[in-house]
């Protein structure tokens, strides 16, 4: 949240006729939005006027006092040295609420108090110090009215725009130059800059500096000296300012840094010059090269950290914080004064990573106007000459290697409208323009517009037609009906595909699920199918996300033991999810995780498990609603990672592996939990055979049943498609309904029972006709396989 003053905005754009509540519904409806609008005013916090003092009758340096607050004549009682007769003064009374808190009536050694008389520091205006303790209660000035609002004689008097920014206005909006001219733009006024002259001596700063930059992300640095400061308190509108915009001030050489960064938004940083010595080197941090910065902690460093030193060792973590072994106290003399451009992203890395974050850095981090770095660095240094009454060196050492390329964009009027939706005339577009103190060429009804490099949210056609529109007003924009022919939307890439086959496992019994695409390095080696690399994240947010996985699989493994460990014991979910390997390669892929229940119902008495026979009807039942009747297959598998190697198979589709599907390894889980993993990449590329609607027949069809005796290897698919040869048109449907084990048959085979269905879709097929169909179907099967 950025607090602007609107007394300190004065200075740069006249507001001093604007109501400035309205003023804030104009600017929230031009796109940058004041959130609250605040005055100051603290509820029985009055000017008061002591009558009379006494001494306590049971205290040595307590006070009773009579003070008229307007309406009625209050007994406090002080402890202040300053305190008179007729002085004017700040009171808390009865029930006001006070940084320290609540004021309430007490007896003090026998005596009422009815109120508090206030030193400055009680109202979080001045800090707690020894120093500051012994100013006393703060004496207000004789024209102030008994009973008013006390924060008008402190210049406090102040409306506070408490602005609540977007991303995009971060930039410009942070400091009161940059509001001033989005102020300016709506209200058609001329934005005036402060005073940067100063009175430089002969010395040059260039012969007592010597600045080096040795890194790409210090791509501007600037540096000035000011001598003989005096370390004092500041004026009073600079603290009154500072503390509006929520600021404490400390002295005026710190608040002035502390001012201008709030003025022009550039940061900048006071080195004691005795401490920093005369060379200054700009470069990249070692691992493990430590500072201690002005809160007195020790940082540890590392070579993504930016570093202003003396040359040697680090005396500022750039753009963050200063160090204690070069910052300014009550024995400085002498100033080194820096204004700089750094990386916004190597800013914000180290301010994140040391949880080190203030004001300096936030703007650090939304980009800087190379055009105001060498303006603040000379305001600081009239300001200082003003105020520490500073001798200013002549000359700065300036650093540049900014890339100065003007940002210029072209629009019509023409595209302006149809964008926008509105009829604004041309007339109104150049006042647009003018405003915003964008200059322009106008040829026709294009503009070639020139943008300022204070706003770097505005770069191309549609950044410029926004301003328009919302400087024009978008309350002006009518609803319509939209003007074009509507057609039928549809689904980009696999994302039909994905819905139909999400719409299919939930409608055969399964709960969609959504996991992380980042796993643990543990997690990422469960279920490792196939050679792919996997992805590491440099900078991973902790350890446990740190691997792009490869498989969904352990995710859902992840999903089963929360909910196991929960007392949910059937769990059966899928997800459908890309993953991705090789750094350049993702794969969208289907996993389902079964475990548990699969049906159950107390009031029929059913309950199903959840088994390896029934995931394979539900792949099943997927590849044929897919349209891969009779072209996929599952072959058994005892290699793959994690698996079961009895109950594990590959599933292939036109003969090529697609996924695995079976049971986890029962060491790895507490209860049988199986598992299916497809690549729908592959199953998409593969060609699908067109659904055709096909008539029921009229006529009555006959199912005969038989069984094969087969080795255990052999696959029933196998079988399954010498049946159809054999069988012909006639043949409609094969089904397995038992696999038998067991007595009569040999320990290395096995007996598979086969459902058969004949039907003629123009006729009845006769006993003699499928009898027929029948033996030859056994005939061929038992010849050419070899079976019993």
């Amino acid at each position: 949240m950025m607090r602007i003053s609107t007394n300190w905005l004065n200075d740069y754009v006249d507001i001093s006729d604007e109501n400035l509540r309205e003023l804030a519904d104009k600017i929230t409806n031009a796109g940058v939005n004041v959130e609250t609008v605040e005055e100051y005013s603290t509820p029985n916090l009055v000017v008061g006027q002591i009558l009379e003092i006494e001494d306590h009758p049971d205290s040595d340096h307590l006070h009773v006092c009579k003070v008229d607050v307007k309406n009625e004549v209050l007994q406090i009682i002080c402890g202040a040295k300053n305190l008179e007769e007729k002085m004017k003064v700040i009171v808390s009374k009865v029930g006001c609420v006070l940084p320290g808190g609540e004021i309430k009536k007490s007896v003090m050694r026998g005596v009422e108090s009815q109120g508090m008389l206030c030193a400055l520091m009680e109202l979080d205006l001045e800090e707690n110090t020894p120093e500051n303790y012994a100013k006393g209660i703060h004496k207000l000035p004789d024209e102030a009215i008994v009973g008013s609002n006390p924060y008008k004689y402190l210049g406090l008097d102040d409306v506070i725009y408490n602005l609540d920014l977007n991303p995009n206005r971060e930039a410009d909006c942070t400091n009161h130059i940059g509001f001033a001219y989005e102020v300016a733009s709506i209200l058609g006024k001329k934005v005036t800059m402060p005073d940067t002259t100063s009175h430089p001596i002969k010395e040059s700063v260039k012969d007592e500096i010597k600045v080096s930059v040795k890194t790409d992300n210090c791509t501007m640095y600037n540096a000035r000296k000011v001598k003989n400061v005096v370390i004092k308190e500041s004026p009073d509108f600079i603290k009154e300012r500072l503390t509006n915009a929520g600021m404490r001030p400390i002295n005026n050489v710190v608040d002035i840094s502390n001012y201008i960064m709030l003025e022009y938004g550039q940061p900048l940083h006071f080195f004691d010059a005795e401490k920093l010595g005369d060379e200054i080197l700009v470069r990249m941090a070692e691992d493990g090269e430590e500072i201690t910065t002005l809160d007195g902690v020790k940082r540890v460093l590392c070579k993504d950290d930016i570093v202003i030193t003396d040359g040697v060792k680090p005396v500022c973590i750039a753009g963050v914080m200063g160090g204690a072994n070069s910052g300014i106290d009550e024995n400085t003399k002498n100033v080194v004064i820096e204004s700089a451009i750094f990386d916004p992203l190597k800013i914000r890395y180290t301010s994140k990573r040391l949880d080190l974050s203030s004001e300096a850095s936030r703007r650090y981090e939304h980009g800087l106007n190379y055009e105001y770095t060498a303006q603040a660095i000379d305001r600081a240094c009239h300001l200082l000459e003003k105020y520490a009454d500073a001798l200013v060196l002549s000359d700065t050492v300036v650093y540049d290697a900014t890339e100065k390329k003007e940002k210029i964009a072209k629009v019509t009027v023409k595209e302006i409208n149809s964008l926008l939706g509105l009829d604004i005339p041309l007339d109104a577009v150049k006042e647009a323009f003018t405003n915003l103190q964008f200059p322009y060429e106008l040829k026709g009804e294009e503009f070639t517009v020139t943008i300022p490099n204070r706003r770097s949210d505005v770069a191309i056609k549609e950044d410029l037609i926004e301003e328009v529109g919302r400087l024009f007003g978008y309350q002006h924009i009518v609803s319509k009906m939209p003007k074009l022919d509507i057609k039928k939307g549809s689904y980009v890439g696999n994302v039909g595909l994905r819905k139909s086959i999400s719409k299919r496992l939930r409608s055969l019994g399964l709960n969609e699920t959504r996991t992380y695409t980042l796993i643990s390095p543990e997690m990422s080696k469960k279920f490792a199918y196939g050679k792919k690399e996997e992805i590491v994240l440099l900078r991973p947010m902790s350890s446990d996300k740190s691997i792009v996985r490869t498989s969904i699989l352990p995710s859902l493994l992840n999903v089963y033991e929360y909910n196991v460990a929960r007392n949910t014991k059937d769990v059966n979910v899928y997800e459908i999810a890309n993953v991705y390997y090789d750094v350049d390669k993702e794969e969208t892929k289907l996993a389902i995780l079964m475990s548990g229940n699969y049906i159950e119902s107390s009031w029929q008495g059913i309950k199903i498990k959840s088994d390896f026979y029934v995931l394979k009807g539900i792949v099943s039942n997927l590849l044929e609603y897919l349209g891969y009747q009779g072209r996929y297959s599952f072959i058994p598998a005892s290699d793959i990672r994690d698996m079961h190697p009895g109950a594990t198979a590959l599933i292939n589709v036109d003969n090529r592996p697609v996924g695995y599907m079976g049971r986890v390894m029962p060491n790895m889980v507490k209860d049988e939990v199986y598992v299916l993993e497809i690549s729908l990449s592959d199953i998409v590329s593969k060609k699908t055979r067109s659904f055709k609607f096909k008539e029921l027949s009229k006529f009555p069809s006959v199912s005969k049943d038989v069984a094969f005796i087969m080795k255990n290897d052999m696959p029933s698919l196998e079988v399954e498609k010498e049946i159809a040869r054999a069988g012909g048109k006639l043949l409609k449907e094969i089904k397995v309904f038992d696999v038998y084990r067991g007595e009569n048959v040999e320990d290395d085979e096995k007996s598979i029972a086969y459902s058969l269905l004949f039907e003629d879709e123009t006729r009845t097929l006769t006993t003699e006709e499928v009898n027929e169909l029948f033996n030859k179907i056994i005939d061929t099967v038992s010849t050419k396989l070899n079976l019993k």
